[in-house]
């Protein structure tokens, strides 16, 4: 009798433990890690082809821009938030009123741009989404963009499309505090005797794709298209243009805009620890603008934390038809501008970044990944001339 009790006992047990063993076991936690990037660009520049005074006068221009990116990833999803501010004293902007050191010396740009991707490690393949913010005294830019990305199955090529849409109100007082709100276009202040434009949004289509393809162990190859529509008030309403008989408006450009630029990418290992990444870029326009633009960087590795990298760019442009200097423009032309930025020029940037990334960490949860530190020298044929001081600050933080 007690043999049978123990073997029904022992037959109920194993039932019990054979369910125990069934039952769903929840799944592990999902790992997650944030990059943070703290961000400080410092911008210097000078010359004497001020568009604000039709073609002549400084161009002084100094920006202090703080930001702040963020990154957070978990499982297939990932965050992403840029934000940050530009502070920029331009001593040009004071001659809109001809009101040396007044408060329009000093503006401000706010911008905020959130972002999310999620990935399909299946098909290896990721979409991506998301809108964007940006204010200034005299305008708003509202975007939002979408994007897509696939990879080959042996990793070895890639695809990217990406679409961007922006919407800018270019009217002044947002920031007024006798406003707060949108009032009205800008204009130099002997020309605000009537109006001069029917339209004050400007609306763009950007549309980004890039193909890239590992050739072998030392060479990768890309071509990256990029095609840009423009709509709506293309002209910066206080430029002002001096036509020759010394009469005076301001500046005025067709309301339609066509960008077509065409980057091909060559990165080759050379071996050891050094890394050549070259650029040619070409581009056009339907206001007459041609240029190409070469660069070069060489990625150099000084020791397992230390990488330097020298940097140059060559640029050369073709001048917009509707571009004339101060008191060139007939009065009796359609568009005309006297802005440099859309002159015949030819430009030189040198410079270079060091990168350091430790091999201690900060803390247990949060280590630095990276710094960096960027100069980059500019100088254009007309003399313009500008400095770029960038710190890069990477951060992260992984939980698992």
């Amino acid at each position: 009798m007690k043999k049978r009790f123990l073997l029904i006992g022992s037959l109920a047990f194993c039932q019990f433990m054979a369910k125990a063993q069934t039952k769903p076991v929840s799944d592990p936690p999902v790992p997650s890690k944030t990059d943070i990037e703290l961000v400080y660009n410092h911008y210097l520049q000078n010359g004497s082809n001020s568009a604000v005074t039709g073609g002549i006068g400084t161009e002084k221009l100094v920006v202090y821009g703080p930001a702040l990116n963020l990154k957070r990833s978990r499982g297939k999803k990932e965050w992403s938030l840029k934000t940050g501010v530009d502070i920029i004293t331009s001593a040009s902007t004071d001659n809109i009123d001809f009101v040396l050191s007044s408060a329009s010396r000093t503006d401000k740009r706010v911008y905020f741009t959130p972002g999310f991707t999620r990935k399909n490690e299946q098909k290896q393949s990721a979409w991506s989404g998301g809108c964007g913010f940006s204010m200034e005294s005299d305008y708003l830019s509202l975007s939002a963009q979408a994007g897509f990305q696939k990879e080959s199955t042996d990793k070895m090529r890639s695809f990217t499309a990406q679409f961007q849409f922006f919407q800018d109100d270019l009217r002044w007082g947002r920031v007024n505090p006798d406003y707060y709100r949108p009032v009205r276009l800008i204009v130099p202040v002997e020309l605000r005797y009537r109006s001069w434009y029917e339209e004050y949004l400007r609306r763009s289509y950007n549309f980004k794709f890039s193909l890239s393809q590992i050739a072998n162990r030392r060479n990768t190859v890309g071509i990256f298209p990029e095609l840009t529509i423009q709509k709506g008030l293309l002209a910066t309403p206080f430029h002002r243009i001096y036509f020759k008989e010394d009469s005076l408006a301001v500046e005025q450009l067709p309301n339609e805009r066509w960008k077509l630029s065409m980057a091909i990418k060559w990165n080759r290992f050379l071996g050891g620890r050094v890394i050549l990444r070259n650029t040619l870029q070409f581009y056009s326009d339907n206001f007459g603008i041609r240029s190409i633009t070469f660069e070069n960087e060489t990625a150099v590795k000084i020791s397992p934390s230390l990488t330097l990298t020298p940097q140059i760019r060559i640029a050369i442009q073709q001048g917009s038809r509707y571009f004339a200097g101060y008191k060139e423009h007939e009065s009796t032309e359609q568009f005309y501008t006297s802005d440099y930025d859309l002159s015949t020029f030819r430009n030189l940037s040198a410079g270079g970044s060091i990168l350091y990334r430790p091999s201690e960490n900060l803390s247990r949860k949060l280590w630095i990944q990276s710094l960096k530190l960027r100069y980059q020298y500019n100088h254009r044929s007309n003399n313009l001339v500008g400095h770029i001081f960038s710190l890069v600050i990477g951060l992260q933080n992984e939980k698992k």
